[in-house]
């Protein structure tokens, strides 16, 4: 298959760079995407892209070969990648960070993300990892895997879907995705087997969150991210799940309202000042034209700050 990802929230971000870009980091390259729009309008901007999937670093690099005296590639996760640059003191006028995963991780079926499309059980973003969602669902207990379908999935029925899981799993190791959501489909009641929404989509999301450990990343991100951003630089995030966005809301109104005194107080004394400024007051979401050419950027959420 051929690494495709189309970007979202293109005509957002475009809109909401700084005026001047001569560094630019895309801390999820994916391919490119949304890089060749931002290389394209700085002539003079230098890329570091990164992303953990080596797949993804050789597709960016085709699709910006255009761009390749301007491009640097480094395959890591983001969490490391903004932690080397802390330490090297390299310094951006802007950050991306897309935390959706890719049209051909999903629909390539060997990549095991899918509950659609019969493959390995995988999940994993960067394949030299060593913990894949089978070892996970094979091994984990039945506490730590109901805690990972409640926390990371919202899943109110995890304790049937874990039941199901640990009969089938003695009988029978899980080893591929159809398996996994089959199993899931009939652990529910008849008339949530049927939905709109596949019954194994918040087990999946839960298991692949926990597979890549992406909260924890998102986590470490978010506390070193503007460390590496130059004053009157921005920093976006992308988000397609309510855990993901509550996460960056959050920290962003830290960063912005740090102050930490006691609502009576007249006057500020912890000293604490904002470091960042919201760009808007309401997160971003795509237009309804995009959502038609692209039905994935529904749930996609943009959040953007300004370094002060």
């Amino acid at each position: 298959m051929e690494f495709h990802h189309k970007p979202v929230l293109l005509r957002e971000i475009l809109s909401y760079l700084p005026k001047d870009v001569q560094d630019y980091a895309d801390l999820t390259l994916g391919g490119g995407g949304h890089a060749a729009a931002i290389l394209k309008q700085f002539q003079n901007a230098r890329l570091v892209g990164v992303d953990q999937d080596p797949e993804a670093i050789q597709a960016a690099g085709n699709h910006l070969d255009a761009f390749r005296d301007r491009c640097t590639y480094i395959h890591s996760s983001y969490s490391n990648a903004v932690i080397q640059f802390r330490n090297n003191g390299q310094r951006f006028d802007f950050i991306l960070a897309d935390l959706g995963f890719s049209s051909y991780q999903i629909e390539n079926a060997t990549r095991g993300f899918s509950f659609l499309h019969d493959g390995p059980l995988d999940m994993r973003m960067n394949p030299d990892q060593t913990m894949d969602a089978a070892y996970l669902v094979n091994t984990a207990s039945q506490f730590d895997l109901q805690k990972i379908l409640r926390q990371f999935g919202e899943e109110q029925l995890a304790g049937k879907i874990v039941s199901a899981i640990l009969r089938q799993r003695e009988i029978k190791p899980f080893s591929r995705t159809v398996e996994l959501a089959e199993c899931v489909k009939n652990a529910l009641p008849k008339k949530l087997q049927y939905g709109r929404i596949h019954p194994a989509t918040k087990t999946f999301q839960a298991l692949r969150i926990a597979v890549n450990g992406e909260l924890e990343e998102l986590k470490t991100l978010l506390e070193n991210a503007i460390d590496v951003l130059r004053p009157g630089g921005r920093f976006g995030i992308i988000s397609f799940h309510s855990l993901e966005d509550r996460m960056v809301k959050q920290a962003f109104h830290a960063l912005e309202n740090p102050c930490n005194c006691p609502p009576k107080l007249p006057r500020c004394i912890c000293g604490k000042v904002a470091v960042v400024r919201k760009l808007h007051k309401k997160m971003l979401q795509a237009e309804t034209d995009e959502v038609d050419v692209n039905p994935r950027s529904r749930s996609a959420k943009l959040r953007i700050v300004e370094k002060i």
